[in-house]
């Protein structure tokens, strides 16, 4: 019994629900799987794709067990792309929370004896975690927490702590400079640029500031960085131009009232892509914002069973198509893309 949770790169995209993936690569995938009687356990599953649209899938027999919760989960770029990954774990009893970083290569069959770099970080429950990408802030990773932010050198352990007066709950690096966006349960998305030094009350060290209307369940960076995805508790999904800190396109039909839902974003085929509280999948074209597609849930809708998803232009490899993988409750869906948008049919797989 239990369900999983998946995540994805190539493009990197994070799913942090029920069933939980990770794209390593376009052909694997990290699982995060909570099991019955508590805890989670850990795996790879290999991915496989030719370009008539088919797709295998193997589980790695190599699998990590944890009795704790996972709250936050994203990639970690230390010694090379995607590495490690970095887990938000909920503490228990006695045991403080902590944010550990595990590489890839522990879940792997093909080396499971030399993990490389593994530690942890003892820090209260974090709602989200980002890691840094740009070279001025190498080895930088953030939480989120309630009414903070923590930047934490993960070599070194030292730390910068901003009291932001909100919960955060989503968080993504810019790739071009060491800024940080923060979303909060207030409506506000605020960024943090790594290179100054001021952190006080006043929050004048908050470069960049706009609001919506409700608690933010995630923020989405455009590559050129001049733009950001942002979606929250009343369903309302905005595109933001964050020189002038104007919303200047919404996004249409996606249905959220307490739910801590991801964005998805495919920029290769124009796509926006999120998941309702209805169970819908929704594809929505991200230069004009019309809503392309609506795809039911495979199961019965429920609260229990919010379907988790992520899209890749390369599912399964270079060899690999444009394509859709859905994971409800502990079964997993298929379904091919073409970017005329006509040509969806699916699933054409579950395992």
């Amino acid at each position: 019994a239990g369900e999983l949770t998946l995540a994805i790169s190539c493009p990197k995209i994070f799913i942090v629900n029920v069933f939980k993936f990770v794209f390593i690569s376009c052909e694997q995938v990290f699982t995060v799987n909570d099991v019955s009687h508590g805890g989670c356990k850990y795996g790879i599953m290999n991915f496989r794709g030719c370009r008539k649209g088919s797709l295998s899938v193997e589980m790695c027999d190599n699998l990590y067990f944890t009795n704790r919760k996972m709250t936050s989960v994203c990639w970690a770029s230390v010694t090379h792309s995607d590495s490690h990954v970095l887990l938000c774990l909920v503490g228990i009893s006695q045991t403080p929370g902590c944010v550990s970083l595990l590489p890839a290569s522990l879940f792997s069959n093909s080396n499971p004896d030399q993990p490389g770099m593994l530690c942890s970080f003892k820090i209260s429950t974090a709602w989200s975690c980002a890691w840094c990408l740009n070279p001025q802030a190498d080895k930088t990773f953030s939480t989120g927490l309630s009414r903070h932010v923590i930047v934490t050198d993960a070599v070194t352990g030292r730390r910068q702590t901003y009291s932001t007066g909100s919960d955060v709950l989503t968080q993504q690096f810019a790739l071009r400079a060491p800024v940080l966006f923060n979303g909060c349960r207030s409506g506000e998305i605020f960024s943090i640029d790594l290179r100054q030094r001021g952190r006080g009350r006043d929050h004048s060290w908050k470069t960049c500031r706009f609001y919506q209307d409700s608690a933010v369940t995630s923020v989405r960076l455009l590559q050129d960085e001049n733009y950001l995805l942002a979606a929250d508790m009343l369903g309302k999904i905005k595109l933001w131009d964050v020189r002038v800190k104007r919303s200047v396109k919404q996004y249409e039909g996606h249905h959220n009232e307490y739910a801590y839902l991801p964005l998805h974003l495919s920029e290769q085929e124009g796509l926006l892509l999120a998941v309702g509280q209805d169970c819908y999948t929704r594809l929505w074209s991200l230069r004009d914002g019309h809503l392309i597609r609506t795809i039911p849930s495979p199961h019965p809708a429920g609260k229990d069973s919010i379907p988790n998803v992520v899209f890749s232009s390369q599912l399964g490899g270079r060899r690999g198509l444009p394509g859709l993988l859905m994971a409800v409750q502990r079964d997993l869906y298929y379904y091919p893309y073409n970017n005329d948008y006509q040509d969806w049919t699916g699933p054409k797989g579950q395992g």
